[in-house]
C-alpha cells in the first residue's frame, strides 16, 4: 500500500523509498517526482548509474537535511558478473573486449577468491566515474581521451557473496559502506581470476533499515497519486 501525502506534508518533509526503473538516472527520478507533488526542495541519497535498478531514497523539505545520514549507510546489492570479458566503463555502457575462455571457471575458484575483496579494502574508482578531480567528472575527461590518475580510495566489503555460476554469469550479493563502486570490484575480481570481468547487471535491495521490497515504483506512485487527486 502506498502511502499519501498532503501537499503540506511534501513541503514539510517525508522520505520516499522508490525503486528505480532500469535506464533512467536518479536525477531523471527526481524530475519526475518534482513535476508529479510539484515540490522545488527534493533529492536523493545516493545515485544509481543508469544501468542499474532497485533502491533510492528520496527526500522532500526538511527531511532533505537528512539526505548525508541516509548516504552514509550500509548499502546491499545483488547482480551479475559476466566474466570473460572486460569494458572500458566496468560494465555494460561500453562494449565489451578482450574475450578470454571461462571454461576452467568454477564457483568454488570463484569463491577462493573472494577473501581480497571482503573487509577494508583500496579500490580505485573507474575512469568513467563521477569521481571529481581538480573539479571535473572524471568521465568528462575521459570521453575527451584524457587519461586521469586515480587514487585508491578505502571502502568496507562487509560481505561479498558468489550465489551461483552458469555460462560465465556470476550472481553475487554484496553488502558494503558508502563510496563503493560494484563494476570495480567486478573488474578487479576478473583480474583476480585471470579471465577478465564487467558488471551486467546491478540491483541495490538495501539501504540501512530500508528494503526495496516496499519501494513504490514509479507507476504505481503516479497512479495512486492521481487517483487521490
Amino acid at each position: 500500500m502506498i502511502m499519501v501525502y498532503s501537499s503540506q506534508q511534501f513541503e514539510e518533509g517525508v522520505v520516499l523509498l522508490i525503486d528505480k526503473p532500469l535506464g533512467w538516472t536518479s536525477f531523471d527520478v527526481i524530475r519526475k517526482l518534482r513535476h508529479l507533488i510539484r515540490i522545488r526542495k527534493i533529492g536523493h541519497a545516493g545515485t544509481l548509474d543508469p544501468l542499474a535498478t532497485g533502491l533510492l531514497i528520496v527526500c522532500t523539505g526538511k527531511f532533505t537535511k537528512r539526505i548525508n545520514q541516509y548516504m552514509a549507510q550500509q548499502k546491499e546489492y545483488t547482480g551479475t558478473i559476466t566474466l570473460g570479458a572486460t569494458t572500458p566503463t566496468y560494465d555494460l555502457e561500453s562494449e565489451p573486449t578482450n574475450f578470454m575462455s571461462t571454461a576452467h571457471i568454477t564457483l568454488e575458484q570463484v569463491k577462493s577468491h573472494l577473501a581480497p575483496f571482503t573487509g577494508p579494502i583500496q579500490q580505485i574508482p573507474p575512469a568513467h566515474s563521477a569521481t571529481k578531480v581538480e573539479g571535473k567528472r572524471v568521465y568528462e575527461l575521459a570521453r575527451k581521451g584524457k587519461e586521469v590518475q586515480l587514487e585508491p580510495r578505502v571502502v568496507h566489503i562487509y560481505s561479498f557473496e558468489a550465489l551461483g555460476l552458469q555460462d560465465a554469469q556470476l550472481q553475487f550479493r554484496v553488502v558494503c559502506s558508502t563510496g563503493t563502486y560494484i563494476r570495480s570490484l567486478a573488474n578487479d575480481l576478473g583480474q583476480a581470476l585471470g579471465c577478465g570481468a564487467y558488471l551486467s547487471s546491478l540491483r541495490r535491495t538495501r539501504i540501512g533499515e530500508f528494503d526495496v521490497t516496499v519501494a513504490h515504483t514509479m507507476e504505481s506512485f503516479a497512479a495512486n497519486l492521481h487517483n487521490q487527486q
